[in-house]
């Protein structure tokens, strides 16, 4: 079975952190790609970006998994 993150979930702070960094990674890697298309660094800028794209995601649905639980408990 696969380990799955627990967020503790600081709202819209934590999203925009990370969006602020997913955002500087796809702006570098933009650069890269135009500099150096074979270089080995985009793969790993991409991988970061990725990761960060999932985190932010899990951030995402745990918010909206507490407010429906919030909901089925009135």
């Amino acid at each position: 079975m696969r380990a799955q993150r627990v967020w503790n979930v600081n709202g819209a702070a934590s999203i925009g952190q990370l969006q602020s960094r997913l955002d500087d990674l796809n702006k570098r890697l933009s650069q890269l790609e135009n500099q150096h298309p074979a270089s080995w660094k985009i793969e790993e800028l991409k991988s970061g970006a990725l990761s960060l794209s999932r985190d932010i995601d899990d951030i995402r649905c745990a918010e909206a998994t507490a407010a429906l639980g919030e909901l089925l408990r009135k």
